[in-house]
Formats: C-alpha cells, structure tokens, sequence
C-alpha cells in the first residue's frame, strides 16, 4: 500500500513524540496524550516503555533524545507519483486542490493507461467552466450548513427555482455524475448537478425546514454462477454495500445486499451486466423491475 493510516499511525506518535521532547515537554501525562491522540487506545502499553527503555535507542532514560532537529515524515518517490496521477484526474480539480510540490514529477499512471468498462458516456462536464462553479458553490454551502438558490429543468422539461439546503455529495462511478442529497425540501431530494442551470448561495433571511430524507431500504437476493471470475468481480463491484454472502455449492453463492431505493436505477443496471451468471432471486420488486428493464431493451432491438 502507497498510503495507509493504519500502518503510519506508529510513526506519526513517535515522531509527535520526539518533537514535544525536543520542544522540552517531557511530562507523561502529556506523552500519555499525544500517543491517544495519534495512535490507539492500547498503543500507550507498548510505544512508551519501548521508548523510555532505550529499545529504540531514540530516548534516553532521563527523557532527551539523541536527535538534534525535529523529525520530518517526507514523501517518497512513489507517493508523489500517485498524487501526480491523482492530481490529473479532473474530478479532483472540482475540489479547488492544488499540489505545487508535484511539479516536474512523473505520474505513476494516466487516463491512456486503463480503460473503463460499464460506464455510461454521458457523464458530467468535469472540466466545464461554469459546472465547476457550480460544484464549488454547493460544496461551499455543505462545508457551512447553508443553503443554496438553484434554477433545473424537471422532468417535464420546465426550468424551475428551487432553495434547499445540500447535506452531502454522491459520486456515481456507474453514470460518472455527482449528485448532492438536499434538505428543506419536503423529505428531501437527490439533485444531479448537470441539471442545475444556475446556483448561488442564499443570503435571505427566510430559511427552509430541515427535513432530511428517511432512507428506505431493501433487500435484493442473488444466486452467482461462478464462472469467468463472476464471483470476485461481483465483491468488488458492490464492495460499498452491505451484503452477506455464502456458498451453496462449488460453483454457486447466494449473496444479500441491503440497498436503498435510491440507488435502485443503479443496481438494476449494475445487475444486468452480468448477464445470465447472476438471478435475481428476491425481492420480488427488485424481479419486476428487472424484467421490466429487459423489454425495454428487447423493444429497442438491444440482444
């Protein structure tokens, strides 16, 4: 792994650790602190003792330290390369992120270097000038609990003016669109962002309720044929829901995902691109909604 938290936490303490040394705070309570603060609950039963015992030869017993300057934690050559790469990927550059130290840096990998499969080509103008400022506005108003005046067409093709306060933003890697979930208007909405045609912030005084949508969810039951590596790749692609799964036989499993109905359009299209090796057992709602999706497609000659 380039980056872990899990694995630097120890690094981090000591280093913590050595510069509040060096800085001349030596009290136990204040380390007994910082290795809380930086590490995990037990972490104070090991890091200190190997500390102060002088196992690590980084510590004296009289609680100084042979080190002349405060420790650094730089990067490697590696980790800089994948954040050029990441740095290059336009969604990040919605974010308003720069990253002056990567100049001249290689990228580990660019766009050229993999390809995309079950992925829409209709998603959001990352790099459109005005959708970029629109998707800062709404991060903008999430970050302060504020609330945004925004005009979109509705289903029936109308533009329509609507204020709300954004809760949070989704990313869909399907339909490669953000969207943000609302309150203030009814129980709440799933806004795409491509369909706003004009967003600010709202400076009046009036303020909408905030009624946040309840989640509604379901369970959606499958039986995997594994074969072509079906199963591995069934994991992975519904790695962000919570599912259980067991084997029926050697080349069958029966997995559960608990989903909301929200994301129902998109777990219909996720499941039929599987193709015959995943049958949707239950519920019985989620079948319906399959098979209606299958005329769709044989109505419009898609095999």
């Amino acid at each position: 792994m380039i980056f872990s938290e899990l694995y630097s936490a120890y690094y981090n303490t000591v280093a913590a650790i050595l510069s509040h040394i060096l800085a001349g705070e030596r009290s136990e309570r204040e380390l007994q602190r910082l290795v809380t603060e930086h590490a995990f609950g037990e972490s104070a039963l090991s890091l200190l003792p190997a500390l102060k015992s002088g196992r690590w030869q980084l510590v004296h017993p009289d609680m100084t330290t042979p080190l002349l300057h405060t420790p650094t934690m730089p990067l490697t050559t590696l980790q800089k390369q994948w954040l050029k790469a990441i740095s290059l990927d336009p969604r990040v550059k919605l974010f308003g992120v720069s990253f002056p130290a990567l100049e001249g840096v290689e990228p580990l990998f660019t766009a050229a270097d993999y390809c995309v499969y079950d992925k829409y080509g209709d998603g959001d103008p990352f790099e459109d000038e005005e959708y970029i400022r629109q998707f800062r506005t709404v991060l903008s108003a999430i970050r302060q609990k504020a609330q945004i005046s925004f005009e979109m067409c509705n289903r029936k093709g109308k533009s329509v003016r609507l204020r709300c306060r954004p809760l949070r933003l989704e990313y869909s890697e399907k339909d490669d669109k953000f969207r943000f979930i609302t309150a203030g208007r009814r129980r709440g909405a799933t806004v795409n962002l491509a369909r706003i045609k004009d967003c600010a912030l709202y400076t009046g005084n009036k303020h909408a309720p905030l009624a946040v949508r309840e989640p509604v969810y379901d369970t959606l039951s499958v039986r995997i044929t594994d074969e072509r590596n079906a199963m591995e790749r069934f994991m992975l692609h519904f790695a962000h829901f919570e599912k259980q799964a067991e084997r029926i036989d050697g080349a069958h499993y029966l997995v559960h995902i608990r989903y909301d109905r929200e994301d129902e359009t998109e777990l219909v299209i996720r499941i039929l691109s599987f193709g015959p090796l995943v049958e949707v057992l239950g519920s019985e709602r989620f079948r319906q909604l399959i098979i209606q999706r299958l005329k769709q497609q044989y109505a419009c000659g898609i095999q």
